[in-house]
């Protein structure tokens, strides 16, 4: 197995801040307080954490509801014990590979930190608050062809349920096993998929049982937030967040406002209406709304008292969210992606009101999976992963430019020179002549040399025109590393690459993950 690294800025559509926060980070501390690859890092946050024993045995117990009795239950119910937390929307099929990803690279870091004598362990936060049903209602795989395969939920038109509880009445269980049907493992990735998605259970338990089964032996906690006791053990500090919403809402918008002077985008916006929560009634989360001291939905309006009153039944929003789950749990370190990174520069002005700290901000590892066929390909045509971010036309044109016979382009190689190097003794003596002709002499032999380029590109489409296998091993590159104009990880679930790889693929990720390193990774498996 083979890694090679691939820098952050190098990849389509890495913001600024993103970039900044792996490779410059003097540049963004001041919007966090942690240097994310460096070990005194760790330290000073665990130091940082006063976490009460009552709020601990309410959430060792919490947890013991959803997940059973547990070796790392008896390690989190130690007053020294840490967590190092990561989590995803419950999205169908487990959601994009990189999902996986970051509960791998959760749990490298927790073993680590132990290794080093800080008792961690990891956890995984179920996103079932959710409304975005559109978002977890589909999840895209391959077949033995590696031809795209979309699967999809019929949703029914829900705009404002938390998609935890949604039930799935008919999963595209048909659809998959056609999709990996092909493949040396398909049977047992399908099985274990028909386990965990039954017909008429929920997003959110579905999402979970596929994930135990995936990274069971890794000792990784689930969390629900949707659970009742959850819920109960957040409503204090969801009240408190009440309380403080008004002074909150102008500390983010100062934040707002300090990050578009460095030159930063806020991954969130707020207005001075902005509420920081969410009302979940009768099977729907309501959004709020601030006015007047009051918050409102669409029909009705509550005070902040009655709002604190129904603690309980509040759901927090993107930049709240984190801060309520570290008040819940004693977290260390956070593993997220670059969204959610930059969530919390802008949550790091709640975290230091409410809660006084904030966890070691550390990205995921993020892979691109290139198979032996796909290996093959990119060094018979000399392709680096830059080759795919022009588009798949880009792509072919590149192939196409590797496929000229060799006579061929070198004797295009051979007249462009000579044509360049006769152009400029010519523009010399027309220069010594009469200067005012050299700039149409320079115009003109753009024109010449934009000629020759032109016909090469000609004669490389003619080349990939007569080769029917090159456009073939064109779009089977295409489609496995930048579907859809998208990294391979946000496109695809990653059940087809175990349906390919075998079940041991998660091993092998695993070994590959380095929690120092800001880089993406293509792993040749």
């Amino acid at each position: 197995m083979q890694i090679a690294c691939k820098r952050h800025t190098e990849l389509p559509h890495t913001s600024k801040l993103f970039g900044d926060f792996l490779y410059h980070y003097d540049r963004v501390a001041e919007f966090y307080p942690h240097p994310p690859f460096h070990a005194d890092s760790f330290e000073a946050s665990a130091k940082s954490i006063l976490y009460p024993a009552d709020r601990r045995a309410k959430l060792v117990e919490v947890l013991r509801a959803q997940n059973g009795d547990h070796d790392a239950l008896r390690e989190l119910g130690k007053a020294d014990t840490v967590a190092v937390v990561t989590g995803q929307q419950v999205g169908l099929f487990s959601g994009p590979a990189y999902t996986i990803y970051k509960a791998l690279t959760a749990v490298r870091l927790a073993r680590r930190l132990t290794e080093q004598g800080l008792n961690a362990v990891p956890v995984f936060w179920l996103a079932t608050e959710d409304h975005d049903l559109a978002e977890v209602s589909y999840a895209w795989t391959f077949n033995s062809a590696q031809e795209l395969v979309a699967l999809r939920v019929n949703h029914g038109g829900l705009t404002d349920a938390p998609v935890g509880g949604i039930s799935i009445a008919a999963p595209p269980l048909q659809e998959l096993h056609s999709s990996l049907a092909g493949l040396p493992f398909g049977e047992e990735v399908e099985a274990l998929v028909r386990q965990a998605y039954v017909p008429g259970r929920a997003f959110g338990p579905a999402f979970s049982d596929l994930l135990r089964s995936l990274l069971g032996e890794y000792g990784m906690l689930f969390f629900d937030p949707m659970h009742p006791a959850a819920r109960q053990l957040a409503a204090p500090f969801l009240a408190q967040a009440v309380e403080a919403a008004p002074d909150l809402i102008e500390q983010l918008l100062q934040r707002n406002s300090k990050l578009a002077e460095s030159g930063y985008h806020a991954q969130v916006h707020i207005e001075r209406s902005t509420s920081l929560f969410f009302l979940i009634e009768d099977g729907h989360r309501l959004a709020l709304r601030r006015k007047n001291g009051e918050y409102t939905t669409k029909d009705r309006r509550l005070s902040a008292e009655e709002l604190k009153a129904r603690a309980a039944q509040l759901s927090p929003n993107a930049l709240l969210r984190p801060v309520v789950q570290d008040y819940m749990f004693p977290t260390v370190a956070y593993i997220g992606g670059p969204a959610e990174l930059a969530y919390l520069a802008q949550s790091q002005v709640i975290y230091q009101t409410l809660l006084g700290r904030m966890p070691v901000a550390v990205p995921r590892n993020g892979f691109t999976l290139i198979d032996t066929r796909g290996k093959k390909l990119m060094e018979r045509y000399a392709l680096d992963l830059d080759g795919f971010f022009g588009g798949e036309e880009h792509l072919r044109e590149l192939i196409a430019a590797r496929l000229i016979p060799p006579e061929i382009n070198d004797l295009f190689t051979g007249v462009a020179e000579q044509t360049g190097a006769n152009l400029k003794k010519l523009r010399g003596a027309v220069d010594r002549f009469d200067p005012t002709l050299a700039a149409g002499l320079d115009r003109g032999a753009a024109k010449i040399q934009y000629q020759l380029s032109k016909m090469q590109r000609k004669v490389a489409r003619e080349t990939m025109r007569r080769s029917e296998r090159a456009k073939e091993e064109s779009r089977y590159l295409y489609d496995l590393l930048y579907p859809h104009k998208h990294l391979q990880e946000r496109f695809y679930s990653i059940l087809p690459f175990l349906a390919r790889h075998g079940m041991d693929l998660v091993d092998r990720i695993y070994d590959a993950v380095h929690v120092d390193c800001p880089d993406h990774h293509l792993l040749y498996v």
